[in-house]
């Protein structure tokens, strides 16, 4: 075991109310593209890029192109939850852990258990018609062609977060409180290049700040420990005491 992975499990054992902020690090190594990696969605060629497709702008003005995009490129439902996700679950199920908030979309952490997931850009699983408000399951996006509609007529849209548009402030402040309430801050799979969510670790008041991600972010000099690698397969070296 190294060090840094020796130090994080010390970290866990000694604490109990840890929150997990996660980002599409996480998801990846569950075959889920994330955006801004080599292998990411911004660097495959489409008529638009990505960013654009998934603006509210292009949503409005293209919905055609954008459903095309979105069930493509946006909708991995074969994808299962990973080391990482289950592990997360498990620290939840002991005690340990009082929140997951992901800025993924596709409810894997849920599917692992875990059970008090805050979706910061929402979740491709839940699916609401923009006229009379009714819920969709997400394989009726999958099996629609063109623009999805309703049985009353109306637009169904993804509950998800897209460019242009706002958090979902009650979620942000749940996010925020968890977060100031931590006695550890475990930080995975994301670049915190996105604001406002990377800006949620500034409410994090504690001495057990791990940053897990396999290049460096802007915050690893405030961080107690980083471990550069995998967060799977850094989770997999904690023995949670079973």
């Amino acid at each position: 075991m190294s060090k840094e992975i020796e130090t994080l499990q010390q970290m866990i054992d000694a604490s109990s109310r840890i929150v997990f902020f996660g980002g599409a690090g996480v998801s990846t190594e569950s075959g889920i593209p994330d955006f801004r990696s080599v292998d990411g969605l911004y660097n495959q060629k489409y008529d638009y890029p990505p960013e654009t497709i998934l603006s509210h702008t292009f949503y409005m003005k293209r919905p055609d192109e954008f459903f095309r995009f979105y069930r493509d490129k946006m909708l991995c439902l074969d994808a299962k939850p990973n080391t990482a996700h289950k592990v997360l679950a498990k620290l939840e199920a002991q005690g340990k852990l009082t929140a997951v908030v992901t800025q993924n979309i596709d409810g894997l952490h849920q599917a692992a258990g875990s059970r008090k997931v805050l979706e910061l850009h929402g979740s491709v699983l839940r699916n609401y018609c923009e006229k009379c408000g009714a819920f969709h399951a997400v394989e009726e996006i999958v099996d629609s062609t063109g623009v999805p509609a309703c049985t009353c007529g109306g637009r169904i849209k993804p509950d998800v977060v897209l460019y242009e548009e706002g958090l979902d402030q009650s979620i942000l402040q749940e996010s925020v409180r968890v977060i100031s309430e931590a006695d550890m801050l475990i930080i995975g799979g994301t670049s915190l290049a996105v604001y406002p969510a990377a800006g949620l670790i500034d409410y994090y008041q504690g001495n057990r700040l791990v940053l897990i991600n396999k290049t460096p972010t802007q915050r690893d000099t405030k961080a107690d420990l980083v471990i550069t690698g995998s967060i799977g397969e850094v989770f997999a070296q904690i023995d949670l005491h079973e």
